[in-house]
């Protein structure tokens, strides 16, 4: 079966090269605990193995025989910028990583779209060199689910898509009349769906204190795996660490390792795991 890199080595190494194609994977977790830095990481080595072979083996390694790099990377975001993105990367790792990787990555700000209904004035997200009156035609063509779709339709065959987050779809299901919880549930089993045809890989950001459980459990049902970033105590130091909880074709590789647990830290090569524990 053919995976695409998630960027971690040795998570990858563990699940037989990566993700299968044809995936989608909810990436889930509690504040601080590593989630995004793990976007960050797959998206910035993935970019990495098209703009600088030699740096991403420096950083990454040798990919497994059943493992090749998304033919592109592209991360989508309904909230911040590319220039925000690249600061927050920059500001954990190495200058040469985020120069290199961000040469290849596709970024998609729906900035306007998202923000478009909301009273935040339209100077602080709008293109100060787009007219105004083509802006506001197109988003009353496009609402923001419209719009995600036809980035997806374009874009995730045979690619790696980052959507970051479905968090902030959900804070707008609640003040977007029309949008609510429901069409957030059927845009990520629809997903699933598309994703069957476009043979990529799509990892869906989502911060598990935004969403109530059961609104959990129906995201978790609507993919094909979820990572799982969470903070563990162990007497008085707190760790971050990683749990896959489900993956379809993937688990039995953990299952046949007794791993329950990968322990994670965040350093200059990105997201990394540091320790894996097993069942004794």
């Amino acid at each position: 079966m053919d995976r695409i890199p998630f960027g971690v080595r040795q998570l990858d190494t563990t699940l037989g090269g990566g993700a299968p194609t044809g995936s989608v994977v909810l990436v889930a977790g509690e504040g601080g605990a590593g989630s995004r830095e793990f976007l960050q990481t797959s998206t910035l080595l993935n970019a990495l193995a098209e703009t600088d072979p030699e740096l991403h083996d420096l950083y990454y390694g040798d990919l497994a025989a059943e493992a090749n790099p998304p033919e592109e990377v592209h991360f989508i975001s309904f909230t911040a910028g590319e220039r925000r993105f690249a600061r927050e990367v920059g500001a954990t790792m190495e200058p040469e990583i985020v120069d290199a990787g961000m040469e290849a990555v596709r970024y998609h700000d729906l900035s306007e779209q998202y923000f478009h209904q909301s009273p935040v004035p339209r100077d602080w997200y709008a293109d100060a060199t787009a007219d105004i009156r083509d802006m506001r035609a197109r988003q009353e063509r496009d609402d923001i689910l419209g719009e995600l779709g036809s980035r997806l339709s374009e874009h995730a065959p045979g690619n790696l898509v980052v959507i970051d987050s479905i968090s902030d779809l959900v804070s707008t299901a609640g003040r977007d009349q029309n949008l609510d919880w429901t069409d957030v549930a059927f845009l990520v089993k629809g997903l699933q769906k598309g994703a069957d045809q476009w043979n990529g890989v799509i990892l869906v950001h989502v911060n598990q204190e935004t969403v109530s459980q059961t609104e959990y459990g129906q995201l978790v049902d609507g993919v094909d795996g979820t990572l799982e970033f969470q903070w563990a105590s162990g007497g008085s130091t707190r760790a971050r660490t990683l749990v896959v909880k489900q993956f379809r074709g993937v688990l039995s590789a953990l299952d046949s390792e007794n791993i329950v647990q990968f322990e994670t830290e965040v350093g200059d090569g990105g997201f990394d795991i540091s320790d894996v524990r097993k069942i004794r």
